[in-house]
């Protein structure tokens, strides 16, 4: 883990309003994530920077133990065009912690890495957490996610 300065950014995607408790967000992210795979919905954001997918969590209630907000998408130059159905979040950047977790996505490899971040005294903002899925995270056998948090 190492701290950062992420700088504001722009994302179109969709999105769930959910929380972690009893195991709701573990049923409602995996449904987001398939619904942007199912439909394509990569393919229709507009005015995508690359095809870098961001998981976002933001509009949180209180912290991760209360409800918050899910954002799947990409990051864009502009919200002039937020297409029907989806979102689009405009972010502050800000000072984060950086997380990197490497291995196989279908063994837990994400959820994992969360459980030992909320175990941890951070002195997190709750402003907007984000994963990050990149070219390293094309192969889900051997995936490379940042994980972004952040802090005061």
């Amino acid at each position: 883990m190492k701290n950062v300065r992420v700088e504001p950014f722009k994302v179109i995607g969709i999105s769930v309003r959910t929380t972690n408790e009893n195991g709701q967000a573990a049923k409602d992210i995996p449904l987001l994530w398939e619904k942007m795979i199912n439909e394509d919905m990569l393919n229709s954001i507009p005015g995508k920077i690359d095809n870098t997918i961001y998981s976002i969590y933001t509009d949180y209630e209180k912290d991760h133990t209360k409800p918050y907000t899910t954002v799947l998408g990409c990051q864009v130059n502009n919200l002039d065009n937020i297409p029907e159905g989806m979102v689009g979040y405009s972010f502050d950047g800000g000072n984060y912690i950086k997380f990197t977790t490497k291995g196989d996505i279908s063994k837990d490899l994400v959820i994992n890495e969360w459980i030992k971040i909320w175990e941890m005294d951070l002195n997190r903002t709750f402003t907007a957490d984000f994963e990050v899925y990149g070219e390293k995270a094309q192969n889900p056998l051997d995936a490379e996610i940042d994980i972004f948090i952040a802090v005061k």
